[in-house]
């Protein structure tokens, strides 16, 4: 009894290291996959099944849950609130801050920002600024937090936190032009493959996420990397926009389910 301490949580007398899978699904399933061969698991059009639950955190304004398979995040958004300590302005400011869960890679992360931290937040700012209607909140500020549970991919991250970002904006009630919807697409030989895992855009040649409003017709950012040709890059953006209005259709629903709920 003098070895147990009353003032911190003891843990069990006994305890066991935990048991992780060595084998990655996609690595099992591209173990002899070679450039030419069909998309392993998907046709090359399909998108992963998207979850997506709004007002996940009460104790912000809005807030959204999405998952992709092995991409998990949630966002909250806090605001309008008056701006303190800046100069007036006429139009509002929208802050977006994205920070990687320790536990969220395969390799375990520092609890502490980063510049592939900064990449992505900038990426998902640019998709949904022009939805937001800041002109009509001067001298305010709006904050979107997302928080990445799992990563399966920065692309995916890019697609998932525009729309986990555009649904907890729409949870809180923001004036917004549209929801903005995002789809990422991958160069895999002669294929176009929607909605890489991280495994198929490391085999990749090049990659391009899109994000658009589908109800205004209108695309809010695309972002490019690797080697795509401009045939390709067009041929990317027309998939992704044709998923972009089917992924609308599931978040624009969820959203109503919400809000009779409430």
């Amino acid at each position: 009894m003098a070895a147990f301490d009353r003032r911190r949580i003891n843990g069990p007398e006994e305890s066991y290291p935990p048991v992780f899978d060595e084998d990655d699904i996609d690595d099992a399933l591209y173990a002899n996959w070679k450039v030419g061969q069909p998309r392993q698991g998907r046709l090359p059009g399909d998108v992963r099944p998207i979850f997506i639950r709004p007002g996940l955190i009460n104790q912000a304004n809005g807030s959204a849950y999405v998952e992709t398979e092995k991409t998990k995040l949630v966002c909250a958004v806090y605001g309008p609130r008056q701006s303190k300590n800046t100069s007036y302005s006429e139009k509002g400011r929208l802050n977006v801050e994205v920070k990687f869960a320790p536990f969220s890679c395969k390799k375990r992360r520092a609890p502490i920002r980063d510049a592939e931290d900064r990449s992505v937040a900038v990426q998902i700012h640019q998709a949904i600024l022009p939805s937001v209607r800041l002109e009509l909140l001067p001298k305010s500020t709006v904050d979107v937090f997302i928080t990445i549970i799992e990563n399966d991919g920065l692309e995916s991250c890019y697609a998932s936190g525009a729309i986990a970002a555009s649904a907890a904006l729409a949870d809180a009630g923001i004036e917004m032009l549209g929801l903005v919807m995002s789809c990422s697409s991958s160069v895999v030989g002669k294929e176009i493959w929607l909605d890489p895992t991280e495994h198929e855009a490391r085999i990749a040649k090049g990659s391009l996420v899109f994000a658009c409003m589908p109800a205004l017709g209108t695309v809010t950012s695309v972002w490019q990397s690797g080697e795509v040709t401009p045939s390709e890059a067009m041929e990317c953006m027309e998939a992704c926009q044709e998923r972009c209005t089917d992924i609308h259709a599931v978040v624009s629903e969820a959203l109503v389910a919400n809000a009779r709920v409430t």
